[in-house]
């Protein structure tokens, strides 16, 4: 698994901590983040993921929120965050289908600015762990440039990266069909599967970011010691 990021982490966020204008931003880059050179197994994590409603972050917008903290041994549930918040724009029926979330489930929610604070609280100095990074980061990034005037970056460590890194010829040939062999699926519900994770329901934010915290230690416990420098791993 050894694909190192050019990303500068520490040095970018130690430059947004100066230049960012909203107060909240700076205290967010202020607490910096962890060298490329970390082991693994010293990194703060959080797992986190984001259910929308579509998946273009110009045109839909965020609906709930999970986050996990977690480190290579523990699952810290107790520090669990979820929450949900009122779009932007109109839900849509399709979006409903795949994350249960209702007109009646968003009527009284808060907007995502008012939570915020919590949010950025919840992700300063760890790196985040999802599974398809350009969901989280992308959505992330339009809100928060759409309530405080400027965008939000992080580093991600992608689990659905780290499986197609270890599968990298996921297709099969038109012979291999007809023998019955099916494509190697990354995605999160599969990839747990490869490693003997029980089936959680998709498509809760909470509950994807618990299951996609649970698929990073098991790729770690199977593929690369605690000490892999924690550079190789992010984006």
């Amino acid at each position: 698994m050894s694909e190192r990021a050019a990303q500068d982490w520490p040095q970018l966020f130690a430059s947004l901590a100066d230049s960012s204008r909203d107060p909240r931003l700076r205290a967010y880059y202020g607490a910096g983040c962890v060298a490329a050179d970390t082991p693994l197994q010293d990194v703060p994590l959080v797992a986190l993921d984001v259910e929308t409603t579509g998946l273009d972050p110009r045109e839909h917008a965020i609906v709930s929120l999970g986050l996990v903290p977690l480190s290579l041994q523990r699952i810290r549930c107790s520090e669990a965050r979820y929450w949900v918040v009122k779009p932007t724009g109109e839900l849509n029926a399709e979006s409903v289908t795949f994350h249960h979330i209702t007109h009646s489930d968003i009527r009284h929610a808060p907007r995502l600015a008012s939570v915020l604070d919590e949010l950025l609280e919840a992700l300063a100095g760890k790196v985040v762990v999802a599974h398809y990074r350009n969901i989280e980061r992308s959505f992330l990034d339009q809100a928060v440039r759409q309530h405080l005037g400027e965008g939000l970056i992080f580093p991600i460590i992608d689990t659905m990266e780290l499986e197609a890194r270890l599968h990298p010829k996921r297709t099969v040939s038109w012979w291999d069909r007809l023998r019955g062999r099916e494509p190697t699926s990354i995605r999160l519900a599969d990839s747990r599967l490869r490693y003997g994770l029980p089936l959680y329901s998709a498509h809760h934010a909470l509950t994807d970011a618990l299951a996609c915290g649970e698929l990073l230690q098991a790729q770690v416990a199977r593929h690369c010691p605690a000490h892999t420098p924690v550079g190789e791993l992010w984006s």
